[in-house]
C-alpha cells in the first residue's frame, strides 16, 4: 500500500517551569535566591529525506510530540530544554493546515528543514527576579505551552519526466525498457494504483533523469472521479510531460480523442498543466491497427511530431530517450 496523504496532528513541547529557591547552608541560613529557569519546550521539525518513500509512519501513528523542557531546580540550576521532534518526509511532500487549507511549506531537496512548530519559553526562577529593592524575590513563572495545530501531509512526486496516459496504454511497459524500475506489467486497467519512478541512465552523457508512472487517468480525473486528484497531484512537478497513446486502439479507444480527453483532464485540474513541454508517443507499433491510427493522428494534429514505437518490442526507443534528454536540457 502506498500512503501519499495522512492527516496528523503536531505539538511542540511545553516550557519548563520556573524553579523558586534560597540558599540554605549550614553557616548561611538566610541565603539569597537560587531558583533556576525551565528549559525550552522541543520544536517540531520537517526534514526531507530521499530515503523515505511515502507517508506510511504518519498513516499508522497520527500523533507526535516533541518533549518538553525540564523544569528549573535549586542552586541556580536551569532546566535543560526538550529534545525535538524532528519528522522526516519524502521530498515532494507539501504541508497544509487542516482547518484552512492553507499551504505551510513544501519540501522539495534532500535534507531541507522547515521549522513547523516552535517550543515553549520555559519559566523564570525566582533568582531572576533579585534587585536591589528586592533581595528576597519569591516569584517565579510558569513555562509557556508549545504550539499545537493539525496537518495534511500531501505527497507529489517530483521527476523530470511525468508518464501520462489512459490505462492499458503501456506506461508501465514503457518504463520498465526505459529505466531501471520494474513496476508490474499486465493486460488489464488500473496494473499501476501507485506512482513508480525510474531512473533513466545517459552514459555517453555522464547523466540521468527520472521517469514517474503514475495511475492511469480516465474521463472525468479532473472532477476526482476513479483515482482523479491522487493521480493529477503527481504530474504537477515534473518538468516534462510524455503523453501516451495505444495506437492500437485498444479497448475500441481512439488515440485521436484519447489525447485530447488527456490534455483537456490536466487543463481542468491545473490550467499551468498544460503550458508544460510535452512529448506525444504512439505506443504499440507491432499491432495491425497502429500504422493506420497513427496517419489518422498526423492529419489530425499536423503540428505535432509523435514518435512511433513498440514499448514491449523496444522498437524507436533511441530517438525518445534523446528527446526527452533534449527537452530537459
Amino acid at each position: 500500500m502506498f500512503y501519499d496523504e495522512t492527516k496528523v496532528y503536531l505539538k511542540a513541547g511545553n516550557g519548563g517551569d520556573g524553579c523558586m529557591s534560597f540558599l540554605r547552608q549550614k553557616y548561611m541560613p538566610n541565603g539569597g535566591p537560587n531558583g533556576g529557569n525551565g528549559g525550552r519546550g522541543g520544536d517540531v521539525l520537517l526534514q526531507a529525506d530521499e530515503n523515505v518513500a511515502d507517508l506510511r509512519a504518519f498513516h499508522f501513528k497520527k500523533h507526535w510530540k516533541a518533549k518538553n523542557g525540564e523544569p528549573g531546580r535549586g542552586s541556580d540550576q536551569n532546566g535543560k530544554g526538550g529534545v525535538p521532534c524532528i519528522l522526516k518526509v519524502p521530498l515532494g511532500t507539501e504541508v497544509r493546515e487542516a482547518d484552512s487549507g492553507e499551504i505551510i511549506c513544501e519540501l522539495l531537496n534532500h535534507e531541507e528543514d522547515y521549522l513547523l512548530l516552535e517550543g515553549g519559553k520555559g519559566g523564570r526562577g525566582n533568582a531572576t527576579f533579585k534587585s536591589s529593592v528586592n533581595q528576597t524575590p519569591r516569584q517565579f513563572t510558569e513555562g509557556k505551552a508549545g504550539l499545537e495545530a493539525n496537518y495534511v501531509f500531501t505527497l507529489k512526486t517530483i521527476a523530470d519526466v511525468g508518464l501520462v496516459g489512459f490505462p492499458n496504454a503501456g506506461k508501465s511497459t514503457l518504463l520498465n525498457v526505459l529505466s531501471n524500475a520494474s513496476p508490474k506489467v499486465a493486460s488489464y486497467p488500473f496494473t499501476t494504483l501507485v506512482p513508480t519512478v525510474g531512473v533513466i541512465d545517459y552514459p555517453e552523457d555522464f547523466c540521468s533523469i527520472t521517469m514517474a508512472d503514475v495511475p492511469g487517468l480516465i474521463e472525468g480525473a479532473a472532477e476526482n472521479r476513479g483515482l482523479g486528484h491522487r493521480f493529477l497531484r503527481h504530474v504537477e512537478r515534473c518538468k516534462v510531460l510524455l503523453f501516451l497513446l495505444d495506437m492500437a486502439g485498444t479497448d475500441e479507444r481512439d488515440p485521436c480523442d484519447d489525447f485530447e480527453h488527456l490534455q483537456k483532464e490536466l487543463a481542468d485540474y491545473d490550467e499551468r498543466l498544460v503550458d508544460k513541454p510535452y512529448v506525444v508517443v504512439g505506443n504499440k507499433k507491432d499491432e495491425e491497427t497502429a500504422e493506420a491510427n497513427m496517419d489518422r493522428f498526423r492529419k489530425r494534429f499536423p503540428k505535432i511530431e509523435p514518435f512511433f514505437i513498440s514499448a514491449v518490442l523496444e522498437e524507436g526507443l533511441s530517438p525518445l530517450r534523446q528527446n526527452l534528454l533534449k527537452h530537459l536540457r
